[in-house]
């Protein structure tokens, strides 16, 4: 009924059309001829951008992503115990599941195989009807026609009802109709392919580390299921892993925890299902002072949480000033907020949903509103048993919330100290700023200088008009080891804050922050490279929106000037080194200077070599993934040597140009 009515309509619209005037419009005019019509796949390879986010290193590896999130979907549906993906020589990709297999079958509407549809036809898939998955990562049926559709080749075999099929394209177009080329005992799907170097012309090559790290957390998230990944690139080193957690989401959280100090070894669990969504929560309290609360959507990170992360931290707020007041641990007239009870805390929520809805393309946000008071119902009663069942752990925990709301009291009156009314007041700001004229944010820089007497090189060669200069005097305070308070009573965390504007914790304001560019200028040297360390820890730990949006960047100086009579160039490696002094005439002897600090060059050398828009090389800060980031900052900043010492037996094999 609904086609005929819908074909009635159309009827009727296009005997209107005909009935009236039609009156001529100029070629160049806006009108039904101005539209174009790109066919079949041919939208995802004129925008990519719209579909994989980007044709850099993140897009290139997003084509990975979305063939192994179709296994794992497979797995959500209980058929796939085993995904296998391999980096071939050429940089080529092949993911092996042992699913059910793609259906082969022809599809009545488009005449073709469905194997064919799947892999040709956007929002073509088995995750529409709500019967073949019950939950789905996957749910705008793009993955694989993207994929296909940026691939310079791409083979798909399909292991089915004892029958071995298989189809091969080229930049998305089926090279012949799908056949059968033998018969298994197997099932499941093969997918090999290549990436198409005339979309990703930045680069082709897969970094192993990025494929590792999503692959074990998707392992983490799946309980049972193993994931295999192994590098044929260089038979010399060839490198294999596997994982497979059958503590699932609990041996996440110890993972994530091995370079910290846990105030409680069981690590609280609770899960359950309501109206067919099911919520898994697993955390664990450190001695650490940050909170990592990462939450999942049928195996996809939103790391903006959304209703599943608030159901969970209105709970858990609710439970411990509960029960802190019943145990008499917390006084009636105390209450804790919602920063006390996360302080040192890991967890991790994991929520399966038929109907996940996000806030934007991006999946960054659930937005289902039933899911926040289901999360909340879940762990209320699970963590309310906890509590009750170990009440040695119960009155730790409670007693950290109660430093850390008086830390918070105490933070609060440090603030004032950072509140900044003007670019040149308070605590002496005024003599280490020199800060520029111009007073649109989006055109200033600042840059975070080491010492003064790069400080004072960098003031003489700047453009004062739009560069601002902040000498740092000393070593920043690792604020991996300390609380909001503790980093407060740190003059050169409070003069840079006072500089940025934004304020700081519950008072931050991005719109506030007076320099879009933030620039972290430090010597070539290892004491440059630590102090990086420790600023870029303080942005991660207290100024993340700085990092997430993009503003902090980290300055490139040159390692050596080569100079030859009146020729003078500048290498910022080893390499480009070595070519200045092969281009030089047969016999020449150029004088080379190894800069170990800023302030060894003049105003103008800094100006023209790290500080000209036009000539220097800026690294913009990112944060791609969240997750190990963390894991991160915390094996390499924290109090626990030993995982440090393992990352450093691990990559020292790796380290170039050590200034000892």
């Amino acid at each position: 009924m609904a086609e005929e009515k819908f074909e009635e309509l159309q009827q009727q619209f296009d005997k209107n059309q005909a009935d009236s005037s039609v009156t001529q419009h100029d070629e160049d005019e806006y009108g039904a001829s101005s539209i174009t019509l790109l066919e079949g796949l041919e939208a995802v390879r004129k925008r990519p951008g719209m579909y994989i986010g980007s044709t850099g290193p993140r897009g290139l590896h997003h084509l990975v992503w979305e063939i192994v999130d179709n296994a794992i979907d497979e797995a959500l549906a209980g058929f796939c115990t085993h995904i296998e993906v391999e980096i071939l020589p050429g940089n080529e990709i092949c993911v092996t599941d042992n699913g059910r297999g793609i259906p082969v079958g022809i599809h009545k509407k488009t005449g073709k195989s469905a194997l064919e549809a799947v892999y040709t036809v956007l929002h073509a898939g088995g995750k529409f009807d709500g019967k073949s998955y019950k939950v789905s990562g996957g749910l705008h049926g793009v993955g694989a026609s993207v994929v296909n559709a940026l691939s310079e080749h791409l083979r798909v075999e399909v292991h089915r009802d004892g029958k071995k099929y298989e189809q091969e394209y080229v930049r998305g177009k089926p090279q012949y109709l799908v056949r059968e080329i033998g018969e298994t005992q197997n099932h499941g799907t093969k997918v090999r392919f290549k990436p198409d170097a005339l979309i990703f012309e930045e680069t082709q090559t897969f970094d192993w580390e990025t494929l590792r790290t999503r692959l074990q957390q998707s392992a983490f998230l799946n309980r049972g299921l193993k994931i295999s990944l192994a590098d044929h690139r260089d038979p010399d080193k060839p490198r294999e892993v596997t994982y497979c957690y059958e503590g699932g989401i609990r041996e996440y959280v110890q993972y994530l925890n091995k370079s910290k100090t846990p105030i409680h070894l069981p690590i609280i669990y609770c899960s359950g299902s309501i109206d067919n969504i099911e919520v898994e929560i697993a955390m664990q309290y450190t001695e650490d002072y940050n909170s990592n609360v990462h939450s999942f959507i049928n195996n996809i990170f939103t790391p903006e949480g959304g209703t599943h992360e608030e159901g969970f931290k209105l709970a858990l707020t609710r439970v411990l000033n509960n029960y802190g007041k019943s145990a008499n641990i917390l006084r009636k007239e105390e209450a804790f907020n919602g920063d006390d009870v996360r302080e040192g805390l890991t967890a991790i929520i994991a929520c399966r949903h038929p109907n996940p809805q996000f806030e934007g393309q991006t999946k960054a946000k659930l937005g289902n509103t039933e899911v926040r008071r289901i999360a909340s119902q879940i762990l209320s009663e699970g963590l309310d048993t906890f509590l009750k069942e170990h009440p040695t752990d119960a009155k730790n925990i409670v007693e950290k919330s109660i430093l850390a709301s008086r830390a918070r009291l105490a933070a609060k009156k440090a603030r004032e100290a950072t509140r900044r009314k003007s670019p040149l007041e308070a605590l002496g700001m005024a003599a280490k700023l020199s800060d520029c004229r111009v007073k649109d944010p989006s055109l200033a820089e600042i840059y975070l200088v080491e010492g003064e007497s790069a400080g004072g090189s960098a003031r003489q060669g700047r453009d004062s008009y739009f560069q601002a200069i902040l000498p740092l005097r000393g070593k920043v305070l690792n604020v991996e080891k300390a609380r909001l308070d503790r980093a407060l009573g740190n003059k050169e965390i409070i003069t840079m804050i006072q500089a940025f504007g934004t304020g700081i914790s519950e008072e931050f304001n991005i719109n506030n922050l007076r320099y879009h560019k933030i620039i972290i200028m430090t010597d070539a040297d290892v004491d440059g490279a630590h102090i990086r360390t420790l600023l870029l820890t303080f942005f991660y730990r207290f100024l993340k929106p700085l990092i997430t949006g993009g503003y902090i960047y980290v300055a490139q100086p040159p390692l050596y000037k080569v100079s030859y009579g009146k020729r003078v160039e500048y290498a910022y490696t080893d390499e480009e080194q070595q070519k200045i002094l092969d281009s030089f005439p047969k016999g020449a002897r150029p004088a080379i200077q190894r800069y170990k600090g800023l302030g060894e060059m003049n105003p103008e050398q800094l100006w023209e070599t790290t500080m000209d828009p036009k000539a220097r090389t800026l690294l913009q800060v990112s944060l791609s993934d969240a997750i190990e980031a963390d894991a991160t900052f915390s094996m390499l900043m924290g109090d626990d040597v030993e995982p440090r010492r393992e990352f450093i037996e691990e990559n020292a094999v790796y380290v170039e140009n050590l200034d000892i």
